[in-house]
Parts: structure tokens; C-alpha cells; sequence
């Protein structure tokens, strides 16, 4: 599981069509938005290479001009812990 948060920067003339793409990507959310293009998004995905290349297609949504991460955790659900017998 890898959850993480970016914010981006959009040209104000086009949020409307910046948050449309963005919202078609699976597992983000977008959490504050400013009128000047300011945006906070939280990305949920299975594994880090799914996280990886959600933040490149960040980079294409149309007016995203930066995306900077702000938090991100990983864990491996995959690792299994050991009992302790007493």
C-alpha cells in the first residue's frame, strides 16, 4: 500500500479541466483547491511502481504546470510477521 499527497500547481484558466483528468485517475482524491490554481491531492495506490507512474501522469494533465509531493508512505502488506511462542 502506498498512500501519498502532492501539491500541484494549475494554470487558473484551466482547473476545471485539470480537475476533470484528475479525477479520472484511480485512487486520487482531491482534498483543497484555490481560485489561483493551487491544489492538494491524496494518491492511494497498491505499490510503489503504480505510485511512480501516477506522479508522471500528474506531469501531463492538461495546465498542471509543477506537481511537488509533499508526504508519502509505503508499506509492504506482502511482509508477514512472525508469532512469538511462548
Amino acid at each position: 500500500m502506498n498512500i501519498s499527497s502532492a501539491i500541484l500547481h494549475i494554470a487558473p484558466a484551466r482547473l476545471a479541466e485539470a480537475r476533470e483528468a484528475l479525477l479520472a485517475l484511480s485512487g486520487l482524491e482531491i482534498h483543497a483547491e484555490s481560485p489561483e490554481g493551487k491544489m492538494v491531492v491524496v494518491l492511494e495506490d497498491d505499490d510503489l511502481e503504480s505510485a511512480a507512474n501516477k506522479y508522471v501522469a500528474l506531469h501531463g494533465v492538461p495546465g498542471v504546470a509543477t506537481v511537488a509531493m509533499v508526504y508519502q508512505y509505503s508499506d509492504d502488506e506482502s511482509v508477514e510477521t512472525e508469532e512469538v511462542q511462548a
